[in-house]
């Protein structure tokens, strides 16, 4: 199965960023996705085998609890891929980094006006002529 297979379902999607937070108990996982998506344990653990079957996750024994993980290799491969595409929206970024700045500038700018000079005189607009 292919990784964008794989990350197409949003189930396993969703397991991912469960697990993306750190180890997770099978009952965990379950708990979460059958309150989210509807579905059964046995669905849940079938999305869990095709992660573990694909490498997108571990799974490791402790007593008689599974404890998944994410394995990033694939997720590493996946970003590889992508690579390649990144020029379509990295300039968008860039502009919406550059727009964010100014706005936030700007704010500063305009708190220092509203505040008036460090050494707290007061501004000359907020005197009283005498």
């Amino acid at each position: 199965m292919h990784a964008f297979d794989v990350l197409g379902d949003p189930v396993r999607r969703r397991i991912l960023e469960l697990l993306a937070d750190g180890e997770l108990s099978a009952g965990e996982i379950g708990a979460v996705v059958q309150e989210e998506f509807g579905i059964s344990q046995p669905g849940v653990s079938q999305h869990l085998r095709v992660l573990r079957d694909n490498g997108f996750a571990t799974v490791r024994a402790q007593g008689t609890r599974r404890l998944y993980a994410v394995d990033p290799a694939p997720l590493r491969e996946v970003d590889l891929w992508l690579e390649r595409y990144r020029r379509f929206w990295e300039r968008s970024l860039d502009a919406l980094g550059t727009e964010l700045a100014r706005g936030r500038r700007e704010r500063r700018t305009r708190s220092a006006a509203e505040a008036g000079p460090p050494d707290g005189t007061p501004r000359t607009e907020d005197r009283e002529d005498m």
